[in-house]
């Protein structure tokens, strides 16, 4: 899908050769490197990370422990028990989103979240997530009836109502970051050019400051925000009913 990535970028279209040239088959190539780099960068953060770890505790090793304590606790509180599986899929999602929305601090790369593409993609994995334990939580069974829950007639409702989540996590994601993505280039370009300007927001901090809250603040805040929707729906959909009490309990 071509999304709403580089304004002005032609993108590759490997499957026109099948007749295939539609938008939804394009392929941006500064999204899909940008992602690639920001994996390459994820997995060069592990390493020492993890050299700190085996090491004995010290100042990066505690704010490491409260890092991963603190997303221990909110899994365990969101959900009512603890999950080693949930706690790392939305560990993984917070910190893969958040280097995707602040990637744009290094000269040169652009986030790959300002593609509508890659925060679709977000989406529907968060979907297909919660969807896989919802089952697991309840049964094929009690999940298929769930989309005709209160009668048949509700089904495409209840679908709409799916499908909604999707759209609706995916474009809060892409619309904050590609807004701040506009913003900011709208402003750099305005003083591009001028020295009088380009000094003023450089002495002033002003370029420092437009650069800091959209690239690095409202990245992590919308991460942030991303990954809270992901385990409040998952919270909903796992959580299993109170069982009625017999008449012989005490009310």
């Amino acid at each position: 899908m071509e999304g709403f990535g580089v304004l002005g970028e032609k993108p590759w279209r490997p499957l026109s050769y099948f007749g295939l040239k539609h938008s939804f088959f394009d392929i941006n190539y500064s999204t899909v490197l940008s992602t690639w780099i920001t994996i390459g960068i994820m997995l060069l953060i592990l390493i020492p990370i993890y050299i700190v770890l085996k090491r004995k505790p010290g100042l990066f090793h505690f704010a490491i422990t409260s890092f991963v304590n603190y997303f221990a606790n909110l899994t365990k509180q969101s959900l009512g028990f603890f999950s080693f599986k949930h706690f790392s899929f939305i560990t993984a999602l917070f910190m893969f989103i958040s280097l995707c929305n602040i990637i744009s601090i290094i000269p040169g790369i652009e986030e790959p979240t300002q593609n509508l593409s890659t925060t679709l993609a977000f989406g529907v994995i968060s979907f297909l997530y919660i969807q896989f334990y919802t089952i697991k939580a309840h049964g094929l069974w009690e999940y298929i009836k769930e989309y005709f829950s209160p009668f048949f007639l509700m089904l495409p409702l209840n679908l709409v109502g799916k499908i909604a989540s999707i759209v609706s996590i995916s474009f809060r994601l892409f619309g904050n970051i590609f807004g701040g993505v506009i913003i900011s280039d709208i402003y750099f370009g305005g003083i591009k050019g001028s020295i009088v300007l380009e000094s003023i927001g450089l002495l002033s901090g002003l370029n420092f400051l437009i650069k800091f809250f959209f690239g690095l603040f409202e990245g992590l805040l919308q991460a942030f925000v991303f990954t809270m929707l992901t385990i409040t729906y998952l919270s909903i959909a796992v959580q299993k009913p109170d069982k009625p009490k017999s008449s012989g309990e005490s009310q």
